[in-house]
């Protein structure tokens, strides 16, 4: 009988500090998630000084309870996995130092992961045998990205963000709306209660053929529509009703979906792909979901979300994508660092 492959994952590119044991890539053993996100919320976005020192604190105890649950130690770990790429530098290397010492100290390969194309990969978990070629939509606080996807080591880019991401989006109108961060969460809640006709909010498609998104300007036509273009404007949250909220929130959440969902189509329809893969943070959005089911069932496509749960940053996916890694032999070595870009 072969051994099973039990890899740690570590992910520690935003502001999740996280630690995962997965055997044979869907086996999932343990995964250990410490959010950061009631240290951020009084700034309405992460800052990276504040995530990096999260970061330090919480690490290694998120290591020792991912391995304690796995009821793991060192010995029955084939390989240390990081998220080296993309994110914020000042995050990445807490996880990247931290999985370069275990490597190092254990004896054990090392494995660097793509954290976008890990995202993927969390829409896999429990569906390895898919229809090819995929599209994969990846939405998140930070990147907003489309992939031609044939193997789990090959995703080819086909479209990004060229100014903010869709989750980056989310949360600034949040702001502007007096709403808590994390915004995508806030948000949804605020929609259900309004109308997504209420207010027509610019829907960027970019050229007829285009891959890229663009959500500065809808993120700017809300902020104009509650301030003025002067911006002296007194249609403020303090004046506002609950009800013109939910409305806003409604209207911009809609034409976020729509511009994702027309683009999926448009990637899908170029790529003759079968399947949709959806991941990210914004994949947990219940109208996205929504709309891209509507989408695949009239288009015949299969459509593979990530569960909720594995939609936020997490090391599940990251040491669920190492595994094709390991058996391919890819592996990092010890000057491996981390890249704001990737």
């Amino acid at each position: 009988m072969e051994n099973v492959i039990n890899i740690l994952g570590i992910e520690t590119s935003c502001d999740e500090t996280a630690a995962a044991v997965v055997a044979d890539g869907g086996i999932i053993k343990s995964s250990v998630v410490a959010s950061q996100s009631g240290l951020h919320a009084q700034y309405g976005g992460v800052v990276p000084e504040i995530a990096s020192r999260a970061h330090i604190e919480n690490i290694y105890p998120v290591i020792s309870e991912a391995l304690q649950k796995a009821d793991c130690t060192k010995d029955d770990i084939d390989a240390v996995a990081v998220a080296n790429q993309p994110g914020l530098t000042v995050a990445l290397v807490v996880g990247v130092t931290a999985a370069k010492t275990l490597s190092m100290t254990w004896q054990k390969p090392l494995i660097a992961i793509n954290h976008l194309h890990a995202h993927m990969q969390s829409a896999l978990l429990g569906n390895p045998d898919i229809e090819l070629p995929a599209v994969a939509l990846i939405v998140s606080g930070g990147h907003t990205s489309l992939y031609d996807y044939h193997s789990p080591l090959e995703p080819k880019l086909l479209g990004c963000t060229i100014d903010d991401a869709a989750g980056e989006a989310f949360d600034k109108v949040a702001m502007i709306l007096g709403l808590p961060y994390p915004g995508g969460p806030s948000i949804e809640k605020a929609a259900k209660d309004g109308n997504p006709k209420a207010f027509d909010f610019p829907r960027t498609m970019l050229d007829k053929n285009s891959l890229d998104f663009s959500f500065s300007g809808i993120k700017t036509a809300v902020l104009y529509h509650c301030r003025g273009q002067d911006m002296k404007g007194d249609n403020t949250t303090g004046s506002m009703s609950k009800q013109q909220i939910a409305d806003i929130a409604a209207s911009f959440q809609k034409a976020v979906v729509d511009v994702l969902v027309k683009k999926t189509k448009r990637a899908a329809e170029q790529t003759d792909a079968k399947t949709i893969l959806l991941g990210g943070g914004v994949a947990a959005n219940s109208l996205l979901r929504a709309e891209l089911q509507k989408l695949c069932d009239h288009s015949n496509y299969e459509l593979l979300i990530a569960e909720k749960r594995y939609c936020t940053d997490n090391a599940v996916m990251v040491a669920s994508l190492a595994y094709h890694k390991f058996k391919a032999g890819l592996f990092a070595n010890l000057s491996l660092e981390s890249k704001a870009n990737g």
